[in-house]
């Protein structure tokens, strides 16, 4: 069982800008580009930063109320930073936080939720940007085939991980939602079968039915016969 790497997902034609990018132009380049976000890279294109949607909106919240209805907000010093900001250098959040190519949906998806971020851009060894993974491409992987799914489950997982007969253990799938039914001779096995199943690119729930086989007595254990007279 393999999960789908980053590269598979990522998108590889990114926009990126300078540390030297003034404000203006980096609000061009989202909106041309429909992005929320642009990498800040070096000239080895090497990544130091990201400039987000949210970094550009320190400005317009320091901005003066034309009316004075608002109060004046009392920004900490970094935010104070960004808001008098012209350059992207200025602007963009740092250190990035950033993905390897190699890394499969579970590894980027953990360390979006760790870092509370959209997206990641993604580096080689060398720090270089090769591409930008967002929230949307690893939803991607929950448009995988029910088929497909069922056929990694059933092969990879029932036959060659846990060794089971095909007779032992159904797998349905619809929607993405898994339902095992059949029984196994160990009851340990379930909670492991069901966490693999989980762990299969574009599951979104599993169901089971699964019971324990009644062990059958062994032939030299049960009771000797008595001789007729």
């Amino acid at each position: 069982m393999q999960h789908r790497t980053v590269d598979e997902l990522m998108t590889k034609k990114v926009v990126s800008v300078g540390p030297e990018t003034p404000f203006k132009e980096i609000v061009k380049e989202l909106a041309q580009n429909d992005v929320t976000a642009v990498p800040v890279v070096d000239a080895a294109n090497r990544v130091v930063g990201v400039v987000s949607e949210g970094d550009l909106m320190c400005k317009s919240a320091d901005q003066p109320d034309p009316f004075g209805r608002l109060p004046v907000p009392c920004l900490e010093a970094w935010e104070r930073v960004r808001a008098e900001g012209t350059r992207a250098e200025e602007l963009m959040s740092a250190p990035a936080v950033c993905a390897r190519p190699e890394w499969n949906v579970v590894e980027a998806a953990r360390l979006m939720a760790v870092e509370g971020v959209k997206r990641l851009p993604v580096v080689d060894e060398a720090d270089r940007l090769v591409g930008v993974v967002s929230r949307g491409d690893l939803l991607r992987v929950f448009l995988r085939d029910d088929r497909a799914i069922r056929e990694e489950i059933v092969h990879d997982l029932l036959e060659c991980t846990l060794g089971l007969a095909p007779s032992a253990v159904a797998a349905d799938v619809t929607e993405g939602q898994v339902t095992l039914t059949g029984s196994v001779q160990d009851r340990g096995t379930i909670p492991v079968l069901v966490r693999l199943c989980r762990a299969v690119d574009g599951v979104v729930a599993v169901r089971e039915h699964i019971v324990q086989q009644q062990q059958q007595e062994r032939a030299g254990d049960s009771p000797p016969r008595r001789r007729s007279p």
